[in-house]
């Protein structure tokens, strides 16, 4: 451990990137020591080992949609304790907690933007909200979001970042895989185009169904992306996995995404895409 790391380990300093004032922030995956103030400048990419560190909704509207272009749809939307569901804590405590650490309603941000002039209906995870995970909100907004690029006849963009499914709506929260992908399959019905990115985490039911079901995919690098996390697999397999597996480029290697954009070209990317579908 050099000293840096040593002081920064002994008085507690970027142990945790959301505490205000931190200075310094540890890199998840190589471990470098980063200045908060420069991390942020960067768009939350690790300048070490391009390490793309969790962001928020807000952040990825200001860094892919035109200023001041979005519009925000079934923003007054929220999940409710239906089951009473009660595990080590109570649902609706759970909910409350998300709701006043976020902001938000609910896992996603969905509503209607500009890339570089260019209309499009997009929706975006949010891990910080109940580690992004798929419940009956999140599902019936995705799905309105469909219904209105169809509407508009613009092309659909999801975000996506998520645990998987939520537990404590049961088969409800099962139930939205078949119903996103059905809301999938009418867009792409309609001649519109649906393009999936993937952030660090897409796993679980998300992964099952409408993450990976883009006519293009597109992952941030070094996201861990896949069903059953690797060490469930790892346990439930009794061997060694592959280096590398479920992370990004092993999934470009074997094909199972398209191609992996930095953060900081996103936009420029998606612009391309864009005018080569739509135009």
């Amino acid at each position: 451990m050099s000293w840096l790391e040593n002081m920064a380990s002994r008085f507690n300093i970027g142990q945790r990137k959301d505490v205000p004032g931190s200075i310094w922030v540890k890199c998840d995956d190589c471990g470098t020591m980063l200045l908060s103030e420069k991390l942020i400048e960067n768009i939350w990419v690790c300048d070490t080992c391009n390490y793309h560190f969790r962001i928020t909704p807000d952040d990825y509207i200001n860094l892919l949609l035109d200023n001041g272009s979005f519009a925000e749809s079934n923003k007054g939307m929220r999940s409710i304790d239906f089951l009473r569901f009660k595990d080590s804590k109570k649902y609706s405590d759970r909910l409350k907690s998300a709701q006043s650490a976020t902001g938000a309603k609910s896992a996603i941000v969905t509503g209607a933007g500009k890339i570089e002039g260019r209309g499009v209906s997009i929706g975006i995870m949010n891990f910080k909200f109940i580690g992004g995970s798929l419940g009956s909100v999140v599902g019936e907004k995705i799905v309105r979001l469909a219904d209105e690029a169809i509407k508009k006849k613009q092309p659909l963009i999801i975000v996506t970042q998520s645990g998987g499914a939520r537990m404590q709506e049961s088969t409800t929260s099962l139930m939205q895989m078949a119903k996103t992908s059905a809301a999938i399959g009418l867009v792409r019905a309609a001649g519109l185009p649906y393009i999936a990115i993937l952030t660090h985490p897409t796993t679980g039911g998300v992964t099952a169904s409408f993450a990976m079901l883009g006519d293009i995919q597109i992952a941030e690098p070094k996201a861990l992306i896949g069903f059953a996390g690797p060490r469930v697999i790892k346990a439930a397999i009794n061997c060694d996995l592959p280096e590398g597996f479920q992370k990004s480029e092993f999934l470009l290697e074997n094909g199972f995404c398209d191609m992996i954009v930095s953060r900081k070209e996103m936009k420029g990317e998606l612009s391309k895409i864009l005018s080569l579908l739509m135009d």
